[in-house]
């Protein structure tokens, strides 16, 4: 949502939308138009071809790219407004009889919206929120309002109000809280009476191929057919052909279906990344998954925590009833736990059990686990809960404490600061300290997230021992606070750390002073941790930004960073057409194939004697290299991966600006096993490398799509294997980006090494060990016929 008020980067002429020939002249005002980037002078002109057509669409930018001015931009021109304040007291836009604008946001971007229109478009612009609603209504009904801005839950409760007025547009910013079908809000969208209906979005997929039907079916009903016809035509097959072991056949029709989708989602949907946009006139980013091993208490804990009553319920809810009857567990006498700890206290108002049960208590099983994975004082009783809570919590701390509960001050909320600031229980806080005091001694400013206001709460505890100075934000802070310290960061030179609470963010932090970025938490939906990494990796950041988002190696967040991966491959193959490394068995919402990332039992599976992620990865990494030069150009494609540091950035992946700076302590260790356990992490790979980021499809073939069921099998273009052309002996790069892969993919090779253990010696070298390896690469090549 938030947007840099870029210097003038084309001529002060107007752009015309158009057509030659047509009787009016529709066209951005050159105030406007010269302070556009040319990837949003592309996005107003997909704004207007989709209006023309009398149908809606996605702009799926990402964050930071300037959704919010591309929108503007683009009413600007279909309003004939002339971008500056002007004198007449008539708005433009009534002269040439449109209907109003309908703006459905955040309540957090309500005021930024104002802010942009006021200062590229002379508009008549209200908010329908809070009071005085009837009063704006009034105004819309009598013409004098051309936009109209509310928030989701003002629409959510007063839709139907709303949906009288007939609204030339409908613009809903962060599309993506359209996912859900069965949502108030998306039931209260689809009465709107409008085929113009747009959606602003980065994320257009954050956990399911449907959620991708759900917004395109708003915005363009009936443009991917009925809800059944996707699952069965795109849904399944997509998610059964990225199965590690499913069979050829199965993987050829998830890339024709894959083709297809991607074919006819161009016509609806404009997806764009810094990466391809703006990435030149920035550093980069590498994003870092470190696995931290827990403490040996947190290992006890989380132990005991798994053989609670509650949680042995829910693993052995398959087996065969003990009293005998051919029931399961769960369908018997195990229905109910009544000797639980957490079961009993959820259900102290109807002893007998929910209709949910015993599944009622998996999410409160599984924050209970991310707690103890994150620091054993998360479990005891906050002082801010009722007292009934604070009792029941501190019995719980009693029984996963057991023989350990000296050690950890009790199962009261400790008000020790030296206990609270200690690192010595928590594996996550004891490779923070080291990292942390590498990082500051370097001069880098670091953003520290976390979805738990009480581990905030610890780590500024930790911070004031030792010294760093800081600032917070959380869900407590007053909005009108938080721009200024956000300026107040970045202004200051002081200012070391900023801790921020994952929830309450919010939209438009602007955080590029900072270069390194820790996301002490994983969050189930990958584009969380994402959007929390973009506030510093955005226009303006003047360095390299280093992400490290922390994981408790053997715990649930393992499974956590799993299923993250695999959405986010799950995304990249329906949105772009990309190319997916095949890791896993398991398959989202089929209990024929739960493999080892779905169902209640891995939830709850001991993963202590395991290097879950890092097997999973190094077996596939294994298996590439094993079929070595036999691959098809499909798996080619695969292996090779996005991997977005180039042969000639691979010696200089860590400077920051113009100068080349001394790795830190994660760095160098990645190979140096004592250093490594020094640190107390477990294993770490590069987030961009796991998570392929092939090459997506570029044709641009007509596609028609079934409009319903009775047409099972709608005509796919043909797609042979792409043949490279010969020059000069040499295959010619179809990008700049396919010779990057292709060079790293080489120098990895020159190593003696696949793409993913490369990556991880880069994170452990020295510069001058990658300028060696990077002469010693040259001069082979040079010594080839070819070279």
């Amino acid at each position: 949502m938030g947007f840099v008020l870029f210097d003038h980067t084309g001529p002060f002429e107007p752009m015309v939308l158009s057509s030659e020939g047509e009787f009016q002249v529709i066209q951005v005002p050159a105030s406007i138009n010269c302070r556009l980037l040319e990837h949003q002078r592309e996005g107003v002109k997909f704004l207007y071809n989709l209006y023309k057509n009398n149908h809606g669409g996605v702009l799926g930018d990402d964050m930071g790219l300037g959704k919010t001015i591309q929108t503007i931009a683009f009413l600007a021109a279909v309003f004939g407004k002339d971008g500056g304040g002007g004198d007449s007291m008539i708005p433009k836009g009534n002269q040439v009889g449109k209907g109003p604008v309908l703006i459905v946001c955040p309540t957090s971007v309500i005021h930024n919206w104002e802010s942009e229109f006021s200062k590229w478009a002379t508009f008549s612009v209200s908010v329908y929120h809070g009071a005085n609603r009837d009063l704006i209504l009034e105004k819309v009904e009598s013409h004098g309002v051309e936009i109209l801005i509310t928030s989701f839950d003002t629409y959510r409760i007063h839709g139907s109000i709303l949906s009288e007025v007939q609204w030339e547009i409908v613009i809903v910013d962060e599309a993506h809280r359209l996912k859900n079908e069965k949502s108030k809000l998306y039931r209260a969208c689809l009465e709107i009476k409008t085929p113009k209906r747009f959606g602003l979005t980065g994320t257009i997929m954050q956990n399911k191929i449907i959620e991708l039907f759900n917004i395109l079916d708003w915005v363009a009903p009936g443009s991917l057919g009925t809800r059944e016809h996707f699952r069965e035509f795109y849904d399944e097959p997509l998610k059964h052909g990225q199965r590690s072991t499913a069979p050829e056949r199965f993987v050829r029709v998830a890339d024709e279906r894959k083709q297809h989708l991607v074919a006819v989602l161009r016509k609806y949907m404009l997806r764009r990344t810094k990466e391809e946009t703006i990435g030149h006139l920035m550093m980069g980013k590498e994003d870092n998954v470190v696995f931290c091993a827990m403490s040996e208490l947190q290992k006890r804990v989380y132990q005991r925590m798994l053989q609670l009553p509650d949680i042995q319920c829910l693993i052995n809810k398959d087996r065969p009833c003990s009293c005998g009857s051919p029931l399961t567990q769960v369908e018997c006498c195990q229905r109910t736990v009544p000797n639980g700890i957490i079961w009993p206290y959820l259900h102290r108002d109807n002893p007998d059990g929910c209709d949910s049960c015993p599944f009622c208590i998996v999410l409160p099983c599984l924050v209970k686990l991310q707690q103890i994975s994150n620091h054993l004082e998360l479990i005891k009783p906050n002082p801010r809960d009722d007292p009934d809570k604070q009792r029941k919590d501190a019995e719980f701390a009693s029984a996963v404490f057991g023989t350990d509960i000296d050690l950890v001050g009790g199962n009261s909320q400790s008000e020790s600061f030296m206990g609270l600031s200690d690192v010595k229980h928590c594996g996550k806080m004891r490779a923070l300290e080291k990292l942390m005091f590498s990082w500051v001694s370097q001069g880098d400013k670091i953003l520290l997230f976390s979805y738990s206001v009480r581990m905030l709460d610890i780590v500024e505890k930790f911070l004031i021992r030792k010294g760093y100075c800081f600032s917070r934000l959380d869900g407590s802070t007053p909005t009108n606070m938080r721009q200024s310290l956000v300026d107040d960061f970045n202004s200051s030179p002081s200012k070391q750390v900023f801790l921020i609470s994952t929830r309450a963010g919010g939209l438009g932090l602007n955080l590029v002073s900072a270069n390194r970025v820790v996301i002490f938490d994983p969050n189930w939906n990958p584009a969380q941790d994402l959007q929390a990494q973009d506030r510093s990796f955005r226009f303006g950041q003047k360095r390299h930004v280093v992400v490290f988002r922390l994981l408790a190696a053997g715990s649930l967040e393992e499974l956590v960073y799993s299923r993250q991966v695999y959405k986010q491959q799950l995304s990249n193959i329906a949105v772009s057409g990309k190319m997916e490394k095949r890791y896993f068995e398991g398959v989202q919402d089929c209990k024929e194939f739960q493999g080892e990332l779905f169902g209640i039992c891995n939830l709850f599976r001991d993963l202590s004697d395991k290097l879950f992620t890092s097997e999973i990865i190094e077996l596939h990494e294994k298996q590439g290299q094993e079929h070595g030069h036999n691959h098809s150009t499909r798996q080619e494609s695969t292996e090779l991966g996005n991997c977005f540091v180039s042969l000639k950035e691979a010696s200089v992946t860590f400077s920051s600006g113009s100068e080349t700076r001394k790795p830190n302590d994660l760095e160098r260790a990645s190979t140096n096993k004592p250093m490594l356990e020094d640190l107390g992490i477990v294993y770490t790979h590069r987030n961009e490398d796991i998570v392929n980021f092939g090459p997506g499809i570029q044709r641009k073939e007509e596609v028609s799509i079934p409009q319903n069921d009775s047409l099972k099998q709608p005509s796919i273009p043909f797609l042979g294997k792409r043949k490279a052309d010969k020059v000069g002996g040499k295959e010619k790069a179809t990008s700049s980006k396919d010779w990057k892969r292709s060079q790293y993919s080489l120098l990895a090779q020159s190593m003696g090494m696949g793409v993913v253990e490369f990556s991880k010696w880069l994170l452990s070298a020295t510069p001058l060990d990658r300028e060696k390896a990077l002469r010693d690469f040259k001069k082979r090549r040079e010594k080839m016929p070819n070279g």
